[in-house]
């Protein structure tokens, strides 16, 4: 695999394979099941992550028994009704999981999920396109995502999305929203930590849909939100406390490599450790799993999004000395169990 071209100033972290190469580690416990819950595929200008990508990471050595893909904006139709478009991700996405169910690349079970894109914004019109999705997954379309990052500094906005302030109130978007449960399909939410407040509100009202906090809840460290961690955690802990009160969400446990997190793993020398991840993730991981406990909380990787600061195979050495402290039970729904139930996997 080349290295990456894409420009620093970017959204996301570049990724330097001749940098990544600098970390080797033995694998803990190589015999335990994971299920990676939060992946992406894309061809982009200068960084590819198809199929071939994902396995030089899922075969580097844990035993990653399954996959699910989350949408990131990949391979949508050209043409058709605008609304449509985000179909042909589910597609394209349904086409490499047959793939790998083929048995010809080994034995994780690749997008095992899929979790695609629909405008909640259609209100009551989007049914169709959710329809439209579970036809092209293949029995394999498990829900949506619809981005609502916001925040006032600019700094913080990804230009890929430009969702308005509040919209998880949003009256039409809650329209479309409540057309989830009825077809058995989950929401994933993706936001920044000053709004998770704004989920809870959401969750509340939709007692009966399931929901998936991505990344922790997205804890800012640039832009206004730079220097200030203590305080942003203490916000954040609180709202995750809250939300755990809501019996129909989880949340996934990692994305927090991104720029937006303000962590400095890419501007050393050398990749992290294992070591030096756990340590600067254990406040969050801890408060997580104390508020939603195991049963309702799963690892993520986030790549290829967080393989700008360090390599798959540490980040699952990292997330295992995290769970240290946890049974056997506990252990088997943090890396497998809960993202198996979520996303209705069958492995």
């Amino acid at each position: 695999m080349s290295t990456t071209t894409q420009p620093a100033s970017s959204t996301y972290l570049p990724v330097r394979d001749d940098w990544l190469a600098r970390r080797t580690e033995a694998i803990l416990e190589p015999d335990l099941p994971i299920v990676d819950p939060h992946h992406h595929l894309w061809e982009r200008p200068g960084w590819d992550y198809m199929l071939d990508h994902l396995l030089a990471d899922t075969n580097s050595g844990h035993n990653i028994v399954a996959t699910v893909f989350v949408q990131c904006r990949s391979m949508h139709r050209a043409s058709g009704p605008e609304e449509m478009k985000p179909v042909g991700e589910t597609e394209f996405v349904n086409g490499v999981a047959a793939m790998s169910a083929s048995g010809g690349y080994g034995k994780t079970k690749v997008c095992a999920g899929i979790v695609g894109h629909a405008d909640l914004r259609l209100g009551e019109r989007v049914r169709p396109v959710l329809e439209a999705h579970i036809r092209a997954g293949g029995g394999r379309f498990r829900g949506i995502r619809h981005i609502t990052a916001w925040d006032a500094d600019p700094a913080l906005m990804n230009p890929a999305y430009s969702p308005p302030s509040g919209l998880l109130a949003d009256a039409t978007f809650r329209q479309g929203f409540s057309c989830l449960a009825p077809l058995n399909l989950t929401f994933d939410a993706w936001l920044y930590h000053p709004q998770i407040d704004e989920l809870t509100a959401l969750a509340r009202t939709f007692p009966d849909t399931r929901i998936c906090l991505n990344h922790v809840g997205g804890p800012l460290g640039i832009g206004v939100y730079a220097g200030k961690r203590d305080e942003v955690f203490g916000r954040w802990s609180a709202s995750i406390r809250a939300l755990a009160q809501c019996p129909n969400v989880v949340v996934k446990l990692g994305g927090m490599a991104m720029r937006i997190n303000g962590f400095d793993f890419h501007e050393k020398p050398d990749p992290p450790s294992s070591e030096t991840l756990a340590a600067a993730w254990k406040p969050y991981v801890d408060t997580c799993i104390a508020a939603f406990g195991a049963s309702r909380c799963m690892f993520e990787s986030n790549f290829p999004v967080d393989k700008g600061s360090y390599a798959y195979a540490p980040f699952w050495n990292a997330c295992k000395i995290l769970a240290r402290g946890a049974s056997a039970a506990e252990r088997a729904d943090l890396f497998c169990g809960t993202a198996s139930r979520f996303y209705r996997l069958d492995i």
